[in-house]
């Protein structure tokens, strides 16, 4: 099979680091975007866009507050997926995949590196819950500030979610919309990856 120029490589997570690279140099805006998929427990799908923080060597890695939605979604599936699209480089990535949390001093980190507002922000905001009012919301934020101070530690119920995928698909954009399609698919995380070209 030739999958040589942009799909070229045997490593599925370099491959996508090196397209989401290539988006960080053309998109105008978040070029990490993700739309993220999840179902309900009547298995109602829900979707949203959020940023990827890390392609690791063997996962995709967002952050989120696990009261939330989506957070309760993916606890209650271990399960989700996601589609990036490059406008700019007329490129998609589509990823589904098993869950799991990352609580540890990688979040820490993370949670760290945020802006002071965001930080207490994520402390403040009970998300996707009703909110009376925007000036409830910034009353809650002088309150969290007054609680927490200058140097707030990650809140519990905010952190990492990691997907690890069992299938993750390439597409770039042809002439005469003959798109070049490649799908890696394994049946378990620990399963080796098969390779398949799809119609477009």
């Amino acid at each position: 099979m030739d999958r040589g120029g942009i799909f070229a490589g045997d490593d599925p997570f370099v491959l996508a680091q090196a397209w989401l690279a290539e988006a960080e140099a053309a998109e105008v805006n978040d070029p990490n975007a993700i739309a993220l998929s999840t179902v309900d427990v009547d298995g109602m799908p829900n979707a949203r866009m959020v940023l990827l923080k890390d392609i690791e060597p063997a996962a995709f890695v967002f952050y989120t507050n696990y009261t939330s939605q989506k957070g309760q979604e993916i606890e209650a599936a271990g399960k989700a997926a996601f589609v990036m699209h490059w406008k700019s480089l007329r490129r998609q990535l589509r990823v589904r995949g098993v869950t799991e949390r990352e609580e540890g001093p990688q979040a820490d980190a993370y949670y760290a590196s945020r802006s002071l507002k965001s930080r207490l922000g994520a402390w403040a905001s009970a998300q996707s819950q009703p909110l009376s009012s925007r000036t409830s919301l910034m009353a809650d934020v002088a309150k969290v500030t007054a609680q927490q101070g200058t140097n707030p530690k990650r809140p519990p119920f905010w952190g990492g979610i990691r997907i690890i995928p069992l299938e993750i698909e390439f597409w770039a954009d042809g002439a005469f919309r003959l798109h070049d399609r490649f799908r890696w698919t394994r049946k378990t995380v620990c399963d080796a990856w098969e390779v398949v070209r799809l119609n477009p």
